[in-house]
């Protein structure tokens, strides 16, 4: 059986120690300097034994998190896991995100009231592929990212994605019940949340949903027999799944008692905003990593948006500026909160992690375009990077442009519903070119009037934009 579980003390109790930069004749492997700065951070739920885990950390681990593939990118709600083993990665510790090909099929009940519709095994097969590079590429940004931040800790493992249908696909039924099925109780499993939440619902729960318990169970299980890996995090809703599979290893592998001392679990918050809707969506939608279904634009501008209640939490969540930075910037904010100086900050520090240095350039030309009242630094190759792939940018021929009215403009290129609405807006003072008022309805643009002769950004009303830039 497993050790009584410790909760992770309350904000109020958490352990003193302030996060802070460790210089590099310090013990990169100090555990309790990671956790403690991992609390700081508010990156935890809750943590098996604490003080055990601290010690545990003295040497070199491997952690791993699991990544359902019911969607072909990461979205921004898997920032929170993927930030926390980042910051195990950049102490040396390996670390290993497991793609569930097998585990998606079956359907995670954690959190929901109703069943999950079954993935098709093929889409499932293409979302692995694609999560696969997108894990990689957060990697890789967030590798350079926490270079720049964070450089005395820069001691990086070697980062593996696996994916669990290479050992679960060949499990035969019977060797299954009869190696792992025999250490589960069912009262236990009964009492999972996620099986409470979901026997109290009408509908109940599958036998299929109740048994992706035992099959996460049995990923811990197997990752620790073959690599060695001794952690798992997870959002707390994965708190029972991750228990079930410490519970298998001290049975299957632990002493006499059943018991083995060196496997933990750690779970990371399940953000809500200050207004209760779920962190990473935005309107509804989610707010992908891949700027090809997120443009560098909305991404910046959604972690632009954060509440004053939720920005600072959100500083110390997904970035890597100190702690102490932080509540420096978020004094100032309070004094001035019309400046919005640390939703800048969050905005910048997230795209520049999770976009680079490009991204972020072409977040800040797009935000200036359409939000912004000094045109004078923006140039014209710049603004067509930056809006690329956004349906407010067309590409038209000179004949489409020169030489004629900018109602008509206005109209043909639907700014306006009709040239007539467009003279109305113009004579109103609401037809901008440039972000100058263009009240003379018989107005003809020239070439001369362009950002460097090649761009014509034209507004109607407050923040409807038209970008036309010439082949």
């Amino acid at each position: 059986m497993l050790k009584p579980v410790r909760r992770w003390p309350s904000t109020a109790h958490r352990i003193p120690l302030r996060w802070k930069f460790i210089p590099r004749t310090r013990n990169l492997h100090s555990g309790r300097d990671l956790l403690s700065e991992l609390s700081a951070r508010q990156l935890i739920a809750d943590v098996t034994r604490p003080d055990d885990f601290a010690k545990h950390l003295q040497k070199t681990r491997t952690i791993y998190a699991g990544i359902d593939p019911t969607a072909k990118s990461l979205h921004a709600g898997h920032l929170i896991p993927l930030l926390c083993l980042l910051h195990f990665r950049m102490r040396g510790h390996n670390t290993l995100a497991l793609i569930g090909g097998a585990t998606g099929l079956v359907g995670d009940p954690s959190g929901r009231m109703i069943e999950r519709s079954l993935s098709e095994k093929a889409q499932i097969e293409s979302n692995t592929v694609k999560l696969t590079h997108s894990i990689q590429q957060f990697f890789s940004r967030a590798t350079e990212y926490a270079l720049d931040k964070a450089p005395s800790l820069a001691t990086f493992s070697q980062l593996q994605v696996v994916n669990n249908v290479d050992w679960l696909k060949e499990l035969n039924l019977l060797d299954f019940l009869r190696s792992t099925g025999i250490h589960f109780r069912v009262n236990h499993m009964l009492a999972r949340d996620s099986v409470k939440l979901r026997m109290s619902a009408h509908n109940g729960i599958t036998f299929t949903e109740f048994t992706y318990q035992l099959l996460q169970g049995y990923d811990f299980y197997e990752l620790f027999r073959t690599m060695g890996c001794t952690i798992q995090v997870g959002g707390s809703d994965q708190w029972g799944n991750i228990l079930s599979g410490i519970d298998l290893i001290n049975k299957a592998q632990g002493d006499c008692a059943g018991y083995n001392e060196g496997c933990f679990a750690l779970t990371t918050p399940l953000l809500t905003t200050s207004q209760g809707e779920k962190f990473g969506k935005s309107a509804g939608n989610a707010v992908w990593l891949d700027e090809k279904l997120t443009s560098y634009l909305d991404f910046y501008q959604f972690f632009l948006r954060t509440t004053d209640a939720d920005v600072e939490k959100y500083l110390k969540m997904f970035t890597l500026l100190h702690v102490e930075e932080i509540d420096a910037v978020v004094r100032e904010h309070e004094i001035q909160p019309e400046r919005r100086l640390a939703q800048k900050l969050l905005a910048k520090e997230v795209t520049l992690m999770i976009h680079g240095k490009e991204g972020l350039e072409a977040a800040r030309v797009a935000t200036n375009v359409l939000f912004g009242t000094d045109y004078s630094t923006l140039h014209a190759n710049d603004i067509v990077k930056s809006l690329a792939n956004d349906p407010r940018l067309v590409l038209c021929t000179e004949d489409e442009l020169l030489g004629i009215t900018l109602p008509n403009i206005a109209a043909k290129f639907g700014l306006t519903s009709s040239k007539s609405a467009a003279r109305q807006l113009a004579l109103g003072n609401g037809l901008y070119l440039n972000n100058v008022s263009q009240p003379d309805v018989h107005f003809k643009l020239e070439r001369s009037h362009l950002i460097d002769g090649q761009v014509a950004i034209l507004r109607a009303g407050k923040d409807t934009h038209l970008i036309l830039a010439l082949r």
